[in-house]
């Protein structure tokens, strides 16, 4: 036989399941929001994509913002897991810019800034945040007001994304996440002309911004010369890009070139790439764009090297550069205005026969 239960239990229990609950329940307070800031480049931007999935992943209900530099900001306005893109014009007023972004932060009272730069001015943010912790790698001139720092390495062969997620999960021994973008229904509209008139196409991003990043005309002419007719050709590019890619175009003999260069937004380019046999591309922001939505891609490597840690992360994504070694390459991080050495060895000796039988093998995966 169970023992009564008195009535000063009861009122306990009722206390407890009626009012101390839906209290405590009442009073949890929602997640401080996280602010992440890469103003570098469109491709950084790109890289840095990988954070918000995994945050999405492992803390859903906290909020993150997102810093890029004025330019940049059409690429996660309409990202599904951003909630604020905060935008700096280092253009037009930097500095000034720089303090009202510094009033605006500290205003928001983040519980963490994190900054995936090693530059002053994005550590000086940081630093300066007022957030609970600021962090970031222990190159930044700014890491002393940092509550924790990594060490940001290349070279070794670990990827930009794998040291970006570090900053976030110091520990982190996971499969590497690739980065992630969204085109939005207007993109896809953009795009959706283009694909449905080509059938089966290629893409070609033949520009960069560094020199010695970009593969040379005459050996895109080699390539376009022997790609077979069947194939539409997109040239891609932002504005700054047209002349070069119409240039290509007037040079080139293929009877089936587009130049799109100036006419798509990067999502609706992204969108394009995607349904492409294949994209070839330079070590730049196109190939990061591949990687973002998992378009097959081709990327030669001139002055630069995959083992720096920002090469291709699409499921079929192949690296052609110069077979063997120059003891010049690679030059520097970034590239170069020209070859140093005057030969710019590591683009003209690389062969059209290795961009080919990319193309062979994409084909072969698209049967």
């Amino acid at each position: 036989m169970k023992p009564a239960v008195s009535n000063k239990c009861n009122h306990w229990l009722y206390f407890y399941h009626c009012i101390f609950l839906p209290a405590c329940r009442m009073s949890t307070t929602p997640p401080r929001p996280l602010l992440l800031i890469q103003t570098a480049f469109i491709g950084d931007v790109i890289l840095a994509t990988a954070l918000l999935d995994y945050l999405h992943q492992t803390e859903p209900d906290t909020p993150v913002d997102f810093l890029v530099r004025k330019g940049n900001e059409g690429l996660i306005q309409q990202h599904p897991h951003v909630r604020q893109v905060l935008i700096w014009d280092k253009k037009q007023g930097k500095y000034r810019g720089l303090w009202q972004l510094l009033r605006q932060i500290r205003a928001s009272h983040y519980n963490r800034v994190i900054t995936l730069q090693r530059f002053a001015s994005t550590g000086f943010l940081t630093a300066f945040s007022g957030a609970t912790e600021r962090i970031g790698f222990n190159k930044n001139p700014f890491a002393w007001g940092f509550t924790r720092t990594q060490p940001h390495v290349i070279g070794n062969g670990t990827h930009e994304v794998a040291r970006n997620l570090h900053l976030l999960a110091p520990t982190y021994q996971g499969l590497l996440l690739r980065p992630r973008l969204y085109p939005t229904p207007a993109d896809e509209a953009a795009a959706a002309p283009y694909i449905a008139q080509a059938g089966r196409y290629i893409c070609i991003a033949p520009t960069s911004v560094w020199f010695t990043k970009q593969f040379p005309q005459e050996q895109w002419l080699k390539l376009l010369a022997t790609l077979p007719p069947q194939y539409r050709v997109y040239l891609l590019g932002g504005p700054p890009d047209v002349a070069a890619c119409e240039h290509l175009l007037q040079a080139s003999h293929h009877t089936n070139i587009v130049n799109l260069a100036g006419r798509l937004s990067l999502l609706a380019s992204a969108a394009l790439m995607r349904g492409a046999v294949l994209n070839y591309v330079n070590d730049s922001a196109p190939m990061h764009l591949c990687s973002a939505v998992d378009a097959p891609t081709c990327a030669v490597y001139c002055s630069t090297v995959p083992s720096f840690g920002f090469g291709p992360l699409s499921p079929f994504a192949r690296v052609v550069e110069i077979k063997g070694e120059l003891p010049c390459r690679p030059c520097g991080l970034h590239g170069y205005a020209k070859c140093p050495l005057g030969h710019f060895r590591c683009a003209h000796d690389i062969e059209t026969a290795q961009l080919l039988a990319v193309l062979a093998e994409a084909e072969m995966v698209n049967l």
